[in-house]
Parts: C-alpha cells; sequence; structure tokens
C-alpha cells in the first residue's frame, strides 16, 4: 500500500470487530512509531499495548459514556509521555507534539496492515494508569482502540455513531486551513 492510500483510507470508524493481535503485530506498530521524528532525537513517546482479556477488560473500565464502542477493540494503545522527557525547548512542550507525531505513524501502520485504530480523548486518567500500571508522573495523552471494521455497525454503538460510519466525516477545504507565504 501506498503512503497516501493509507491516509485516504485512514478513518477512525467505531464498529469493530475481534481480530487476533499477535506479539509481532504489536512490534510492528511500535517499530513504525518508533522512527517517527523527534525533538533532539528524544523519542519522548510511551505506548502501552494492552492486548490480553484480562488488560483489555480492565481498560475498558476507565472508558467515558458513549465510548462503549471500544468493548469491541482487539488492542487498546495508551499514549503517554511526559514533560522531562521533552527536548531542551524554547517554551513550547514538543514532547506532546512529538507523541502525536509518532502516533499518526502507528495508526498508519494500522491502517496498512488492514486494521483501523481510532484514537479517543473519552476515559478517565486515573483509572487508565492504574489498570496498566502506568507511574503517576506520565501522562496518558490518547487511547487508541484498534480492531477490524465491521459492516453492518455492531450494536455497541448508538444511532448517530451508526449513521457516521456510513462516510467520511467532512474535511475542511484547503483554503480555510492552509496560508501560502503568510497568514
Amino acid at each position: 500500500m501506498e503512503l497516501m492510500e493509507a491516509i485516504v483510507k485512514r478513518r477512525a470508524y467505531r464498529s469493530l470487530q475481534p481480530v487476533e493481535i499477535s506479539e509481532e503485530m504489536v512490534r510492528q506498530l511500535a517499530e513504525a512509531a518508533s522512527l517517527s521524528a523527534s525533538c533532539f532525537n528524544n523519542q519522548p513517546w510511551r505506548f502501552v499495548f494492552a492486548y490480553d482479556k484480562e488488560a483489555l477488560d480492565r481498560v475498558k473500565g476507565a472508558m467515558s459514556k458513549g465510548n462503549q464502542w471500544t468493548f469491541a477493540a482487539s488492542l487498546i494503545i495508551a499514549v503517554c509521555s511526559r514533560r522531562d522527557l521533552d527536548c531542551p525547548n524554547q517554551g513550547r512542550e514538543l514532547y506532546i507534539f512529538d507523541t502525536g507525531m509518532a502516533t499518526a505513524f502507528l495508526i498508519l501502520r494500522a491502517t496498512e496492515m488492514g486494521l483501523v485504530a481510532h484514537p479517543i480523548a473519552g476515559y478517565d486518567e486515573a483509572k487508565v494508569k492504574e489498570a496498566l500500571s502506568i507511574p503517576p508522573d506520565m501522562t496518558v495523552i490518547a487511547l487508541v482502540n484498534v480492531g477490524k471494521h465491521l459492516l453492518p455497525p455492531n450494536e455497541l454503538l448508538s444511532e448517530q455513531q451508526k449513521d457516521s460510519e456510513k462516510t467520511r466525516p467532512e474535511r475542511k477545504p484547503l483554503e480555510e486551513i492552509m496560508r501560502l507565504n503568510r497568514y
């Protein structure tokens, strides 16, 4: 799959069906993330891959209302970092940017592997940390829920969520998000 094809195919689907997750698959996702750029090559990202039943069940207890669809995920990745992993910065928190770029690499690799990798912010961070033994000084920036896309949509989705599976959400026109040579 070409890179642009993976970018176009990437969707944050919620309707997931189980898929067998192997340690090799996890390593491929981690390797893709590890190749991302970072300030001074500090690589501030940390990923906790939960894919055995017990770990998944613990993390599912941290989901916010409306994110019950994540219960069908076969892999949930806690994306973590902390400020002291940043590069000597100029007043910017680049570790968050760097971790986001690494997460995008991971998501694109999952897409290339025929998987859905849907990042969310709707969870109780303290419960995620407890569920996955994440140190208290780490920030859980996002959870990435991984599975295979399922159609028709599974019953864990609300009617609105089922409708959103049908078409890609509209993107802003390029003229709204890009500027040429000045703002």
